[in-house]
């Protein structure tokens, strides 16, 4: 993680600003405070100050955090930004709202401090590998606009995510769907292969130890042959991404749409998230071990 990560964090209340900032002190962050939407629209509409993420406060005065989060959707320099909506409004209506208007993750008030790290280093792991997509599509577009058909096998999250980028420049606009793709690639890696519950996720995540349990069955004997699959097709209107592995499935109807009950946890909305903003249809096939995903050419 670089030492220049930029955070911006917005919140009416003084306290809340320096109970973030103490726990976020000595994560090689730098961070900027807003005390409410409108100084946060400010800093935003400053070409020169560029964030990787936004730690957003829900209720404020003058321009509240659905308000500003309409903005930040709205424009199309900021449309991307990563934010994490933080709020003691938690309510699943008003939960729902906020992830249908964009928030990527959710913390409610009051918060401990590894809930708060977990979120963000979830967070920035997903800023960093859409950063890094960006860079690597660069130059290799056109080339993968000809292919009309491709088979590809993948065993570790870095191939997923490898994969990911490369499959996404086969369809319009690959920037658009990339998080979408990762996620049903990199879902297949560990839920799928690995066998990693959500539960188990959730767990490993606030414990910091996701990475090292994925490397650790990688290892074991009983995963280390399994393999993941990603068929491409591409017709006169569509591209489809079917994406298979050798797990026994799973209950794939509640990750469909969002759930509230689920909105502060560091993981589980990516599926949703993929349905709703990346592929003009998602339907998972069977025991939930096959997925197909499509693109619209039009």
């Amino acid at each position: 993680m670089s030492a220049r990560t930029r955070l911006l964090v917005v919140d009416d209340e003084p306290f809340n600003l320096e109970i973030i900032a103490e726990y976020l002190d000595g994560q090689g962050y730098e961070l900027t405070m807003a005390r409410d939407g409108i100084e946060a629209w400010n800093c935003l509409g400053d070409t020169g100050q560029e964030f990787d993420l936004l730690v957003l406060d829900r209720m404020m005065p003058r321009l509240d955090g659905m308000e500003l989060l309409r903005r930040i959707r709205r424009t199309p320099r900021l449309s991307g930004l990563t934010v994490i909506m933080q709020t003691a409004a938690a309510t699943p209506d008003q939960v729902r709202e906020g992830l249908q208007a964009g928030a990527r993750y959710y913390l409610t008030k009051p918060y401990d401090p590894d809930a708060l790290l977990a979120i963000v280093k979830s967070a920035m792991e997903e800023v960093r590998r859409n950063r890094e997509v960006r860079i690597q599509t660069e130059g290799m577009r056109r080339t993968m606009m000809t292919l009309r058909h491709a088979e590809f096998e993948f065993s570790t999250l870095e191939e997923a995510a490898q994969l990911a980028t490369l499959a996404s420049l086969s369809a319009p606009e690959p920037e658009n769907i990339v998080m979408g793709l990762s996620e049903l690639l990199i879902n297949a890696v560990e839920h799928g292969n690995l066998g990693i519950t959500y539960a188990e996720k959730s767990r490993l995540r606030i414990e910091d130890r996701w990475q090292e349990e994925v490397e650790l069955r990688l290892a074991q004997p009983e995963y280390a042959s399994r393999r993941a699959r990603l068929r491409i097709e591409r017709t006169a209107t569509q591209v489809v991404f079917t994406v298979s592995d050798q797990g026994d499935g799973f209950d794939f109807a509640r990750y469909l749409d969002f759930d509230p009950a689920r909105a502060f946890d560091p993981n589980g909305r990516g599926i949703a998230m993929a349905r709703q903003l990346c592929f003009g249809a998602l339907e998972y096939h069977g025991c939930g071990n096959v997925v197909s995903a499509a693109v619209d050419l039009a």
